[in-house]
């Protein structure tokens, strides 16, 4: 019997990690992070994660930094962070957007 359970999440009572992010709904395969209101400030260190993200910008401007490449994000942009990537992020102005993760970065089973 195929999976009927229904996930709602209210984003005024999510989660928040430990870099601001505010834990969505998550299923088996993927998981959605909200990113708001971040300020700006220096880029943060090169990361690689165990998980692919795609991502689409509500609000701001932002950098990646993306395996030696730089890439402007803007409102009504998406992206894609592959798997083992090493990348990192540079705020330039208040940025708002939405991360999707898979698998799924799961709020209480990593601290990014």
């Amino acid at each position: 019997m195929a999976d009927t359970s229904i996930t709602k999440v209210d984003s005024k009572f999510s989660p928040h990690g430990p870099d601001g992010q505010k834990y969505l709904a998550s299923g088996t395969q993927v998981a959605m992070r909200l990113w708001e209101n971040e300020q700006p400030g220096e880029a943060k260190e090169d990361a690689r994660r165990d998980y692919e993200t795609v991502g689409f910008v509500i609000s701001g401007r932002a950098e990646l930094h993306l395996e030696g490449q730089m890439v402007l994000l803007e409102p009504g942009h998406s992206w894609v962070v592959p798997k083992g990537a090493s990348h990192r992020y540079r705020v330039l102005e208040p940025f708002t957007a939405v991360e999707a993760t898979t698998p799924p970065a799961h709020a209480h089973q990593r601290d990014e």
